[in-house]
C-alpha cells in the first residue's frame, strides 16, 4: 500500500484560563523543577512546540487572553499563534480555530495536542505519523492509547478536520470522535503521558511520579 503523502501542521490548544493552577499552565518549567535546582527555560509550551517540530511543516498555538503571555514563548520558538477570540466557549472552540487556519494553510493533515500535558517522545511522535500515513483513505485519524485511555497528540486528515470544523459550536471533539469511531485508528502506545491532564498544582507536582 503506498503511504499517503501530506503536509502536516501542529495544533497546540493553549487558551485556557489555568483557573485551578492558579498560574499559567502553558509557562510552567518541564521537567518540573526539583528543590534547589537552578531555573530553566524549557515550559509545557516550548516543549509542546519542540516535540511536534520534527514531525510537522509548521506549528500554530491557539491562545485566548493569555496572548500577551504566550505569544513571546511561541514566536521564539518558530510557531505561529492563532487568537480564538471567544475562548471562554471552551476548548473545542480553539481547536475548531486552529483547523481553520491548517486548512487556511493548505496542509492535509495535523497533529493535535494539549498544552497542559506533558510532551511525549520523539519515538512515538514519529510512530503516530507512520501508522497514519500508511493507514487506508477510510482511516480519517489515529488517536494514541495507554492502558485504555485515549490521549494526545492524535492526528487528524482532512477528512477529520472537516468533521470537527462542521460540527455545532456546543458540540466537542469526543462527540465528534465517538460518531466517527470507525474512520479513527487507536495506537498502543508506552507513553502514560498521552493521556495525563495537569490541572493543579496536586497534579503538577505528582507528574515527577509517573
Amino acid at each position: 500500500m503506498m503511504s499517503r503523502a501530506l503536509g502536516f501542521c501542529g495544533v497546540i490548544l493553549a487558551a485556557g484560563e489555568s483557573t485551578r493552577m492558579g498560574t499559567e499552565k502553558a509557562l510552567l518549567p518541564w521537567p518540573p523543577l526539583a528543590p534547589g535546582q537552578p531555573l530553566h527555560r524549557e515550559t509545557f509550551l516550548s516543549a509542546a512546540i519542540r516535540s511536534l517540530g520534527l514531525s510537522t511543516d509548521q506549528i500554530l498555538v491557539v491562545v485566548g487572553r493569555n496572548e500577551a503571555a504566550l505569544a513571546p514563548v511561541a514566536y521564539a520558538n518558530g510557531a505561529s499563534v492563532i487568537v480564538n477570540p471567544d475562548p471562554g466557549r471552551g476548548q473545542f472552540s480553539s481547536l475548531q480555530a486552529g483547523l481553520r487556519e491548517v486548512l487556511n494553510l493548505g496542509r492535509d493533515a495535523a497533529m493535535i495536542t494539549l498544552v497542559d500535558r506533558p510532551p511525549v517522545s520523539t519515538a512515538t511522535i514519529q510512530r503516530l505519523r507512520e501508522v497514519f500515513e500508511a493507514a487506508p483513505n477510510e482511516i480519517w485519524a489515529v488517536v494514541p492509547e495507554f492502558s485504555g485511555a485515549h490521549g494526545h497528540p492524535m492526528i487528524a486528515g482532512r477528512e477529520m478536520i472537516e468533521a470537527f470544523l462542521q460540527a455545532p459550536p456546543a458540540a466537542t471533539a469526543r462527540d465528534v470522535e465517538h460518531r466517527h469511531q470507525p474512520h479513527i485508528e487507536y495506537l498502543p502506545v508506552a507513553e502514560p503521558f498521552i493521556a495525563v491532564n495537569v490541572n493543579t498544582p496536586e497534579e503538577y507536582a505528582r507528574l515527577s511520579s509517573i
